[in-house]
């Protein structure tokens, strides 16, 4: 089992493989919860009973509900970052075109399967309906540290404000296209993938 990730919101940080595998167990509670009654409904105590570890437990790691979610959003982009390093491996060093795909295709996976993800995604939905600059500032940052060498590119000033306008329009696209369907409106979808070939294509051609 791989380590979980350091969480900025985290009281103490694991150390013991046992404390690491009882946190993912904590953090896996909380997003099925997440997904089955909603951020409002969420308790510490349902995640404790959930996870089948004391409520102490819970405590250990987070003060409260909303430092939990907050790791879990933390855990979720490093997974995502993950994924897209992954799926790069096959794709031919500085193809930005393959890059943006991975990127999208990706973000749209997690959107569908990953659980909890349509609340707390990498931090910008809690509370519910909020939307807010710092974690699609994050997220670009690190697609910028992951593709820059990738496609052979100076992270400069220009490559970081081009991934930062791609992360933006890209969330707020996404964001459109699951409230018009659960699964995401393909035609949206495509619209999207068009909008960053299009702008990319200007920077990174």
């Amino acid at each position: 089992m791989k380590p979980v990730p350091h969480a900025t919101s985290l009281r103490r940080a694991p150390v013991q493989r046992r404390s690491a595998e009882r946190l993912t167990r904590i953090l896996d509670a909380c997003a099925e919860l997440l997904d089955e009654v909603g951020y409002d409904a969420l308790s510490t105590r349902a995640v404790a009973q959930r996870a089948g570890v004391p409520i102490g437990s819970v405590y250990r790691f987070f003060g409260n509900k909303r430092e939990m979610a907050d790791a879990l959003a933390q855990r979720n982009l490093e997974r995502y970052v993950e994924r897209v390093t992954e799926r790069l491996k096959g794709a031919g060093k500085g193809d930005w075109r393959a890059a943006m795909d991975a990127v999208l295709d990706e973000y749209l996976a997690m959107k569908r399967t990953a659980p909890g993800f349509s609340l707390v995604d990498f931090g910008n939905q809690i509370p519910v309906g909020s939307r807010h600059s710092e974690p699609n500032t994050r997220v670009a940052e690190r697609l910028t540290a992951l593709l820059a060498d990738y496609l052979t590119r100076t992270p400069d000033a220009d490559l970081r404000r081009a991934f930062l306008v791609a992360v933006e329009s890209a969330d707020t696209l996404v964001q459109l296209a699951f409230r018009m369907d659960p699964q995401g409106d393909e035609a949206i979808i495509a619209e999207t993938r068009e909008l960053l070939r299009a702008y990319l294509g200007r920077v990174l051609d």
